[in-house]
C-alpha cells in the first residue's frame, strides 16, 4: 500500500540566510522576502491540492519547533484559508544542529580551522561539527518521525531535514542526499518513492 503524500516546505528566507550564516537551532525570524515566499508556497500548495483532488482541511499539518518554520506554516495555512495557529510541532523536525558553528559563516569557520570545511564536504553524511549533529543522526530522528505519518501531510521545516528525508526514503544515496538543493519558496512533494519540485 502506498505511503501518504508529504507536501514539504522549507521555511522562508531569514537575514541569516542572506548573510550565509549557519542557523541550525537558532531562532531567527523570517524577513519580508521570507514571508512573501511563504505566501507563494501557500498558493502553490492550493493549486497542487486542486490537482490532487484534496481540500486543505483533509491534510495533516506539522512544523519544526523553530520560529522560522512555525511562521512559514502560519502564513501557508492563512493563505489556504485555515486558522493559522492550529497545528502541532514536532521536535524531530528541527534543523540539523551546527553546535559551535551556529551564527558563523563558512568564512568564519575556515578562520578557526582551514581544513574543516573540506573534511565536512568529503564526508557530509558522517561529519559532526563541534557540539552539533551529523546527517546520519538527523536521518535517524526523521525516520522515527516518518513512521508516525498516517495521512497526507504538509510539513514546514528545513533544508537539512528535507535532505534527511530524501536519504531515509532512499530517493538518493546518503552522501548524495546531503548535497541535494532544497530551496525556499518551493513546495516539494514526496510521493511513491520520488521527489517532485513545484515553484
Amino acid at each position: 500500500m502506498p505511503r501518504p503524500v508529504i507536501y514539504y516546505v522549507r521555511h522562508g528566507l531569514t537575514d541569516w540566510n542572506v548573510q550565509q550564516r549557519l542557523q541550525g537551532r537558532h531562532d531567527v525570524p523570517l524577513n519580508p522576502e521570507g514571508r512573501a515566499q511563504a505566501v507563494a508556497c501557500g498558493e502553490i500548495l492550493r493549486d497542487l491540492l486542486v490537482r490532487d483532488g484534496k481540500s486543505p482541511a483533509e491534510l495533516g499539518y506539522v512544523s519544526s519547533p523553530l520560529e522560522r518554520a512555525r511562521a512559514t506554516m502560519e502564513i501557508v495555512r492563512a493563505t489556504l484559508g485555515l486558522e493559522p495557529m492550529s497545528f502541532p510541532i514536532d521536535v524531530r523536525l528541527a534543523e540539523i544542529a551546527f553546535g559551535e558553528w551556529e551564527g558563523l559563516t563558512y568564512a568564519d569557520v575556515l578562520k578557526r580551522d582551514k581544513d574543516v570545511v573540506a573534511k565536512r564536504e568529503s564526508d557530509k553524511w558522517g561529519f559532526l561539527p563541534p557540539g552539533g549533529e551529523s546527517y546520519a543522526q538527523v536521518t535517524a530522528r526523521i525516520g522515527a518521525w516518518y513512521q508516525t505519518v498516517d495521512k497526507a501531510m504538509l510539513v514546514a521545516a528545513h533544508g537539512g531535514t528535507a535532505r534527511a528525508l530524501i536519504a531515509h526514503l532512499k530517493i538518493a544515496a546518503p552522501e548524495d542526499a546531503t548535497h541535494h538543493p532544497i530551496d525556499q519558496g518551493v513546495v516539494y512533494v514526496f510521493a511513491e518513492g520520488a521527489l517532485a519540485r513545484y515553484g
